[in-house]
């Protein structure tokens, strides 16, 4: 079912300069329709981000792609991911043979990637909470994916990144951000590569942008 469009998102992204091929195999397998609304399932497989509802967005597929990319997760690495939303991000990081664990903030969004993950078989760790203070019990992760813009970069995941981890997360103001693609060398160095012109809905916490 929608083999044609996954096929033609994934020259999509091809183009676009996506290469590694483990992820792309993910992007393949896993079908983007059963994450989405059932409205908006005719437009699972276009280049776009889709609304699933309380404000919250199923990110278009090269954004996830190229952040996906930038982490380049390894099978059994632990990857955490802040804010699950539809459950797509997390299921990419498992199917390329991460450890993933991921945190959502919206109690029916939690629920409803819940359900997802266990249709699907997926062994992934979840809790609903506030994901820019990150996930203490299980750090440190050798991976982090923030999926929401946040005004500053969460001292708690840089805290929770093992050494050589990598912090993948937009920041900037509430409508545009810089993606940093943060390397952890030391308990106190960091390196940043930075590109800009992504937009994501806020990262809302203590360590983030405060409720309105």
């Amino acid at each position: 079912m929608y083999e044609t469009e996954r096929n033609e998102l994934i020259d999509l992204l091809k183009k676009k300069g996506i290469q590694n091929k483990s992820l792309l195999a993910a992007i393949t397998k896993i079908e983007r329709h059963q994450f989405v609304p059932e409205i908006m399932i005719p437009n699972a497989y276009k280049d776009v981000a889709l609304p699933i509802g309380y404000d919250q967005t199923i990110s278009q597929p090269y954004t996830v792609a190229f952040m996906t990319q930038s982490l380049n997760p390894k099978p059994n690495q632990k990857i955490l991911e802040i804010g699950t939303g539809s459950g797509y991000q997390a299921a990419i990081l498992y199917e390329m043979g991460a450890k993933v664990f991921t945190i959502e903030r919206n109690n029916n969004l939690y629920n409803s990637a819940l359900k997802i993950f266990d249709k699907l078989g997926y062994n992934i760790a979840a809790r609903c909470s506030d994901g820019s203070i990150g996930w203490e019990e299980f750090s440190p992760f050798d991976g982090i994916i923030v999926t929401a813009g946040s005004p500053s970069v969460p001292k708690n995941l840089l805290k929770q990144l093992a050494i050589n981890g990598k912090l993948v997360i937009p920041v900037g103001d509430r409508s545009t951000q810089i993606l940093k693609i943060i390397t952890k060398a030391s308990e106190e160095e960091f390196t940043t590569d930075e590109v800009p012109y992504f937009a994501f809905v806020p990262l809302i916490g203590r360590e983030g942008w405060k409720e309105k």
